[in-house]
């Protein structure tokens, strides 16, 4: 063997071992090789890069500025981003942009110049470290708000107790309508602050074992009479639930803040739905996408059709004093103190909503089980090995948030289907329309656009008999989206689903196709 060919049987396993993308260039931008972890990253096929521009793989501002900058570098030698290294944003083919980083070699081939890009993808990074700067943000609110409530609830103990005495020595009652008055404000300042030291984690809390089902039922009875008649609510129960250390009265202020909010988002009447049912965060991808540690929990979820929350919204709703309701109606403390009690009991708090259909709230709590419980089993183990996988089959992830997006195209992947991505119900059926092969649709049901989930079902099934069909939504149940169905019937995999759930439901697709 010639070292010429050695060396491009070494090039040739790098590159296909390569998780990263690594893409080769000439000095004009134009892509000579590419390896298949680049054709993955921005959704092409490898024949779809050979022989076009680098700048089809960057947003426009970047890409009206590339050239300029190889140009300069050529000229002059002044590297800027080569040898060097740099964080920029890359476009995929469904136009969707993301991070990544960015190093790029350069090398005298033949007489030419030559670029090697390798690029990795920094989308998981970036939503974890999002996620912890939050997670640190409300931390240190509390922690000031903790402080100030302590202070002032000292304060307030001064100015209640000398009230009451003023109130007990006075000759006449010409002063006890002043001092009424100001009792009254100075105990609503107590109050404030006691909610304020729950979301800073600083009260006392009073937990016992129970069962939340009970707990939540307990809860109904004073709901129904305080939302009104114009607002349904019903219950989902699991028949076997574990049970969790969690502080009854807590739990039952927490359920009426969030079932007051959801009337508040409801004015014209609607639908509240409670549930209880165990759940097990037991693989990487579950605990990525919930923001939460892997183990055995109850979730206790409360969920309206209401008019949604903006993005803006839902990431600031849990701090304190943050409120989008008119000036007068609400403190901004109320989902703050829910934050703070569910942290406090060990627990996590997630929230999905989406404008014009509706918010789900899911309240987790460690679940009391005994030793042997699937939290300590390696789960994403035992998906690689036990689960039903898929033999190459083709999957269409239709979902509009893109990080959800990502990471159900890499779940779907890791199951052994090849997976293509669009980002709405629209975007979805132009793709089968113009000539897409695909297996299964798994698509998300509230999407923008003209096209929802149930939408693009009914389309698929009256133009592409042959595909099959899989919806998934993170509202905890139809209550929200079965407005959207239109008397369509299908079964529905909730967000947030194991990987193991994933594999089930499409092997049982496709095995249904055989037969």
């Amino acid at each position: 063997m010639t070292n010429a060919t050695q060396d491009s049987a070494f090039l040739k396993a790098i590159m296909d071992a390569a998780v990263d993308a690594i893409i080769f260039s000439d000095a004009k931008g134009t892509i000579v090789r590419a390896n298949a972890a680049a054709a993955t990253l921005f959704g092409f096929g490898l024949d779809e890069l050979s022989g076009q521009n680098v700048n089809m793989l960057m947003p426009q501002a970047l890409a009206d500025l590339h050239d300029d900058f190889m140009e300069h570098h050529l000229k002059t030698g002044e590297k800027r981003i080569i040898g060097i290294g740099r964080d920029v944003e890359g476009q995929r083919k469904d136009k969707t942009v993301f991070p990544l980083h960015l190093s790029v070699g350069q090398a005298q081939i033949g007489g030419e110049n030559m670029f090697i890009a390798i690029l990795h993808d920094l989308t998981a990074r970036r939503a974890t470290q999002n996620a912890l700067a939050r997670s640190q943000r409300l931390e240190a609110i509390g922690q000031m708000t903790g402080g100030v409530a302590h202070d002032f609830n000292n304060l307030l103990t001064i100015v209640i107790g000398n009230l009451e005495l003023l109130e007990m020595r006075q000759e006449d009652d010409s002063q006890s309508s002043l001092i009424g008055d100001a009792l009254e404000a100075a105990e609503l300042g107590a109050d404030l602050t006691s909610r304020l030291m729950v979301f800073a984690k600083r009260s006392n809390l009073a937990s016992v074992e129970i069962d939340l089902r009970s707990a939540c039922q307990s809860t109904l009875a004073m709901l129904k009479r305080t939302m009104g008649a114009k607002y349904q609510i019903a219950t989902e129960f699991a028949d076997d639930v574990h049970r969790a250390r969690v502080d009854p009265v807590q739990l039952q202020s927490a359920l009426v803040n969030l079932a007051l909010n959801s009337r508040d988002a409801m004015p014209n009447g609607g639908h509240l739905l409670i549930s209880v049912a165990n759940v097990t965060i037991d693989d990487t991808y579950l605990a990525q996408e919930t923001d939460i540690s892997a183990g055995d929990y109850v979730r206790v979820s409360v969920s309206d059709d209401g008019d949604g929350m903006s993005p803006e919204a839902q990431k600031r709703a849990f701090e304190p004093f943050f409120t989008t309701k008119s000036e007068g109606t609400g403190t901004g403390l109320g989902l703050a103190m829910v934050y703070g009690f569910v942290r406090q009991s060990g627990g996590h708090i997630t929230l999905y909503s989406e404008l014009g259909h509706g918010t789900s709230f899911g309240l987790y709590f460690p679940a009391l089980v005994g030793p042997g419980s699937s939290a300590e089993i390696d789960m994403a183990e035992e998906v690689k090995t036990h689960s039903p996988r898929g033999a190459g089959q083709t999957v269409l992830v239709v979902e509009d948030n893109a990080k959800v997006r990502r990471l159900s195209m890499e779940r779907v992947t890791d199951l052994g289907y090849v997976v293509q991505g669009a980002s709405s119900g629209d975007e979805a059926y132009t793709m089968l329309e113009n000539g897409l092969e695909v297996d299964v649709v798994f698509s998300d049901l509230v999407m923008p656009g003209k096209l929802n989930g149930y939408d693009l079902a009914r389309l698929i099934a009256d133009e592409f008999p042959h595909i099959k069909l899989l919806l998934t939504s993170g509202y905890a149940s139809d209550v929200v989206t079965g407005k959207l169905a239109k008397g369509q019937v299908y079964e529905i995999l909730h967000k947030p689903y194991r990987l193991a759930d994933l594999a089930d439901r499409l092997q049982a697709l496709l095995t249904d196709d055989a037969d």
